[in-house]
């Protein structure tokens, strides 16, 4: 008698062709949203302090460009807020098509940007500006992808189906940093003259390719239900805000559970990037070299997503958090080699142990906390809040800890571990589900559970069987 156990289908319906258009768009369109978003985090700190800040002192002028990577950072929760309400009343997707349309426009302008010492002040106010819509549009287009992808899949698969839009950011990075990169193998003068342009530039071309698979998937089908829930109920329907703030604790402890993993994204990301090349790597090489990471971190995701399906969210993310405390130190040890071989090997590490067994199974870990009415909310501001606090303050802090003696790294390894401490407890206060989706069976707990009837979980799985049949 066999005992193998039959494979669960990673769709809802009879089919995954739905699914698969699903994940496609979740991935292409985060891969896009982040090119434009790590291209200018990778360009701020060898590209734009000598750009936008030259007059000011070289480490003052490096602050200053970092700076205008955290003003981002600062408006994504407000973005989240905004970009929530509607994906939560109106619709995930027409959410998705606004902010990859914002985003694109705002990366293709900075191609044409005067510089400072052609429009003096004028120039870095500008670059404000954009980074600005760059952040309003960060601020809701990852959790709109991450709950399309969320919502269309099996609940016992939604690891590995939610991890794609994920996926997208690492996907993001390695496009931004090889381009970026190859655009550094020019001569000097004409890189910093017109070659950085050139990448902005593209992100036009790649948005209307996203747009174009973007508008051809299907509305979430839990999305749906909600609607048809909320036209018949007779009780008043709180705005998505108030209702994830009328019971906090999701949303706070998903804030402090995401701040260990933000840091160790700001390590490999901007933060890393900019050490590497004042250690003795040349620009071109510490980007290629960033870029190979997060094409380990991409793997690294897709395994612990699929991993955090069959022992939980929790230990999974718990032990990627202890990874980035623990390869602090050696990361930075690496780094100060000055060797492509060393560097290539700390960003691995990183990205594949710390960022992908945190982030993988970040986008169903966050989907889990809040019920559908409000979950499009909850998810990205409990998300946003962290990328702010850790990956926009991140490279700051970093910067001013190692300002004195750049070469003592130690106050940067101590305040990864303290906030790693922080997350690990975080984690361990979270349920490994707070809120069942419908589909399930169950009932979503807290401000859902009375409106879910037998019947409305027959409309989820028929309305699930016929987007799928789509």
């Amino acid at each position: 008698m066999s005992t193998t156990k039959p494979k669960i289908p990673m769709y809802v319906g009879k089919d995954g062709t739905e699914l698969r258009r699903v994940l496609t768009s979740s991935y292409v369109g985060s891969m896009i949203e982040y090119y434009d978003f790590v291209l200018y985090a990778a360009a701020s700190g060898l590209i734009f302090n000598r750009l936008f800040f030259n007059d000011l002192p070289p480490a003052v002028a490096t602050i200053a460009a970092f700076a205008t990577l955290a003003v981002g950072f600062v408006v994504r929760p407000l973005g989240a807020i905004i970009f929530g309400y509607f994906g939560d009343r109106v619709g995930r997707k027409s959410v998705l098509v606004l902010t990859m349309s914002m985003m694109g426009v705002a990366t293709a302008l900075m191609a044409v940007l005067p510089t400072r010492d052609q429009a003096g002040v004028l120039a870095p106010v500008l670059l404000i500006v954009l980074r600005i819509v760059q952040g309003l549009s960060v601020g809701g287009e990852w959790g709109g992808a991450a709950l399309m992808a969320f919502e269309h899949a099996n609940p016992r698969r939604r690891g590995f189906a939610s991890v794609f839009a994920t996926a997208g950011q690492p996907s993001g990075s390695l496009l931004a940093g090889v381009v970026l990169a190859l655009f550094a193998l020019m001569p000097e003068d004409q890189f910093l003259s017109w070659g950085w342009r050139v990448p902005f530039a593209l992100s036009a071309v790649l948005v209307v390719f996203g747009l174009w698979i973007r508008v051809r998937v299907s509305e979430s089908p839990l999305f749906v239900e909600e609607q048809r829930r909320r036209e018949t109920a007779t009780e008043k329907v709180r705005p998505p805000l108030i209702e994830v703030l009328r019971r906090p604790g999701a949303l706070i402890l998903a804030f402090v559970a995401l701040l260990a993993p933000f840091l160790s994204f700001t390590l490999s990301g901007a933060f890393g990037i900019t050490y590497g090349a004042a250690h003795g790597l040349t620009t071109s090489s510490v980007l290629f070299i960033s870029s190979a990471g997060s094409l380990v971190c991409i793997i690294g995701e897709l395994l612990f997503a699929a991993l955090s399906d069959r022992v939980g969210r929790r230990p999974v993310m718990i032990g990627g958090v202890i990874a980035g405390a623990v390869l602090a130190w050696p990361f930075f040890a690496l780094l100060q080699t000055g060797t492509a071989g060393g560097a290539l090997l700390a960003f691995s590490l990183i990205n594949g142990l710390a960022i992908g067994a945190t982030f993988g199974p970040l986008a169903a870990f966050m989907g889990e906390r809040f019920h559908t009415g409000s979950r499009f909310t909850g998810l990205s501001l409990g998300y946003q809040l962290a990328a702010t606090t850790g990956g926009g303050f991140g490279p700051l802090i970093m910067t001013a800890l190692i300002a004195g003696d750049p070469g003592d790294v130690a106050p940067i390894v101590w305040f990864v571990a303290g906030v790693a401490v922080l997350s690990i407890i975080a984690l361990v206060f979270s349920k490994e589900r707070a809120v069942e989706a419908p589909s399930l069976g169950g009932s979503e707990k807290g401000a859902a559970t009375s409106h879910l009837t037998r019947a409305s979980r027959h409309r989820v799985a028929h309305s699930a069987s016929g987007e799928a049949a789509r």
